[in-house]
């Protein structure tokens, strides 16, 4: 038996759509192949998107007012001075990346671009708002006069503002849930039962 050498096809780690790792597939008919593999390509397409809004924002190039959820977001990024793909890490449980954040004279904005269809919650911008007060606790909460939470989808903004009181319960739950993770990852060689019968 001669093998032939595929190493270069793939890298290490990497699972085929059509492979054994991933094998709901083989129960899909064609409508939900093509429709799975259809999101998957706009996945593929958000994600360059952002890379793109990012270097423009970065470069301070505006695009044309056409009214895209494109130019809308970096129009407005580079007006409002967003810092775009900012990293926010609180604790090994809690961090991600917003897509444009910025907090100056008291107002925190945070705002999100969506290049998909379906609907989206503010709660996912009010997780970022929690984890930047949370990253930067030298900012007293009192002096927060504005939250500004903006959502870039469809042609669109929607926009909500928050009072800090409706934020600190955010704050809780990431500060607590992240207690409750290291604790458990600390005596995980216990096992979970033991975990709970010792809580």
């Amino acid at each position: 038996m001669i093998w032939k050498d595929f190493s270069k096809k793939f890298r290490d780690g990497e699972h085929a759509f059509l492979g054994a790792s991933n094998h709901a597939w083989y129960n899909y008919d064609d409508e939900k192949l093509v429709r799975i593999y259809i999101n998957k390509l706009a996945a593929s397409r958000g994600t360059a998107m952002h890379a793109l809004a990012c270097s423009l924002i970065k470069l301070k190039v505006k695009l044309p007012e056409n009214g895209s959820t494109l130019s809308l977001y970096v129009n407005d990024a580079i007006k409002l001075g967003l810092r775009p793909e900012e990293k926010l890490f609180y604790s090994k449980f809690a961090y991600g990346t917003a897509d444009g954040i910025d907090f100056k004279d008291g107002v925190l904005r945070v705002s999100d671009l969506k290049t998909g269809k379906t609907k989206v919650s503010f709660l996912q911008l009010m997780i970022y708002a929690a984890l930047f007060f949370l990253c930067y606790p030298e900012i007293p909460l009192k002096n927060v006069r504005k939250i500004e939470l903006r959502i870039y989808q469809n042609n669109e903004i929607l926009e909500e503002n928050p009072e800090i009181d409706e934020i600190l319960p955010v704050m809780d739950k990431i500060q607590r849930y992240s207690r409750v993770l290291e604790e458990l990852e600390e005596n995980y060689d216990e096992g979970f039962d033991s975990y709970r019968s010792g809580s």
